[in-house]
């Protein structure tokens, strides 16, 4: 056999529902990635933590010695479908030092140490890739990284995490409580036993991490991104929101900003928005994702999909593979990590973007325009004002026209301590206007 058709070597690390899937693919349509590649490929193993389990395959491809596998000579590329940090991390570093190319689907271990990794593949000039690690099956951090390596990014906004958008999607169309479609979305299998890292926006964030890194050329880890969860979240912020022609979703947001000093920076930050009814995320409903990225050239470009699954996720994981092993087979590379600007990441005090704020106040003469001088008194200008009764007394609902969330923050610490406040019910913030 010549060197050009000589079999390209894989392990795969984990065979759960993802690992699966691009199992069965690699060995139902076979000679359609051999064509592609322009070389067979070879399953060498499979790390599993539990070798005795039936998983349907020849059980001398099972290892529960993951290192041992992925530095066998005879391996090119590791697929890492297992998920974790303390065991992936160092496996994966090691890899790309032993030269083995390195597929990843693992949001958390790149959110956080995409730069060890990176340097590690820049060491052997190795390639790293992790399309699967946003998004599932959506092809986004591709085009961010090749297809717009031209242009200037200004802005990504997206629906990332398919759990948060099927539990807001249920309650903006059936007026259920949070509660009610949560345990919707369990029943389903939307949601994990304990759903927290995907309620309180821990898997939008380190999404977020990610795609930010890409599209502004600059670290940015988890730990970087201002987060909020969707917990909270209302029916009546969904009745308010359809007054508004607007909906609420759980957003990514990345963009430049400028700070207060007057320096750029980047801003990464997860948390539930009201968006118009118009904008092309409003739309996105159930479990789906969608990413908007808009450039300097390219304008206004949408990525829709499946954002979750085995089967989507797996299509991500086994576009990577094809494209590792055609490397191996061909002696190219994919661009590694590009962080030249190394923009420093703005706090969440350096968002400017408007709110709606609603709060329960006394109903009695002079109230309004006590609350209108407090958000004067800090720079925050008021675009509407809605004013509804009730038994406790009134509830004023204020849109601002677009502000600091520093100055915000202010506004609202103010009012609360106003006699004639009784509570202060949501602060939401509005996204998805032109800018």
């Amino acid at each position: 056999m010549s060197d050009a058709k000589r079999p390209v070597g894989v392990a795969l690390v984990g065979m759960g529902t993802v690992g699966t899937e691009v199992l069965r693919y690699m060995e139902t349509n076979g000679d359609e990635l051999a064509a592609r590649i322009g070389a067979p490929l070879e399953l060498r193993g499979i790390a599993v933590r539990d070798t005795s389990k039936d998983r349907g395959v020849d059980s001398s491809l099972l290892t529960d010695d993951p290192v041992s596998l992925t530095l066998r000579e005879d391996v090119d590329v590791v697929v890492e479908v297992m998920g974790g940090i303390d065991i992936a991390k160092p496996l994966l570093i090691g890899a790309l030092n032993a030269g083995k190319a390195v597929v990843t689907a693992n949001k958390a271990l790149l959110a956080e140490y995409t730069d060890e990794l990176a340097e590690a593949a820049d060491s052997t000039e190795s390639d790293l890739y992790f399309e699967a690690a946003v998004a599932g099956a959506i092809p986004v951090l591709g085009p961010l990284r090749r297809s717009m390596a031209g242009d200037q990014v200004e802005r990504v906004v997206g629906i990332v995490n398919g759990t948060t958008n099927f539990i807001l999607s249920e309650m903006d169309s059936t007026g259920a409580a949070y509660s009610e479609t949560l345990a919707e979305a369990s029943r389903l299998g939307y949601a994990e036993a304990d759903p927290t890292a995907d309620v309180e926006g821990y898997d939008a964030a380190a999404k977020a991490a990610i795609l930010a890194s890409i599209a502004f050329h600059s670290r940015v880890t988890a730990k970087d991104v201002y987060r909020e969860g969707i917990s909270a979240i209302t029916p009546a912020q969904f009745e308010s929101a359809r007054h508004m022609e607007c909906t609420i979703k759980l957003l990514a947001l990345c963009e430049k900003v400028r700070r207060s000093d007057g320096t750029e920076a980047v801003s990464a930050r997860v948390y539930p928005a009201l968006i118009p009814l118009g904008h092309p995320l409003a739309s996105v409903d159930g479990a789906y994702n969608a990413v908007v990225v808009e450039a300097e050239a390219a304008g206004r470009l949408m990525f829709y999909g499946q954002g979750a699954g085995g089967a989507p996720t797996a299509s991500a994981v086994l576009g990577d593979l094809v494209a590792a092993a055609r490397n191996k087979v061909m002696g190219g590379r994919a661009p590694g990590e590009s962080t030249y600007r190394a923009l420093p990441v703005a706090t969440i005090d350096d968002v400017v973007t408007r709110y709606h704020v609603s709060m329960s106040v006394h109903d009695r003469a002079g109230v309004l325009s006590q609350v209108a001088a407090e958000f004067s008194n800090h720079g925050v200008s008021i675009a509407q004002v809605r004013q509804t009764e009730s038994e406790q007394g009134a509830e004023l609902v204020v849109l601002t026209h677009r502000a600091a969330e520093r100055d915000l923050a202010a506004t609202v610490s103010a009012l609360s301590e106003m006699d004639s406040v009784r509570e202060i019910v949501s602060v939401i913030r509005l996204e998805g206007e032109d800018q």
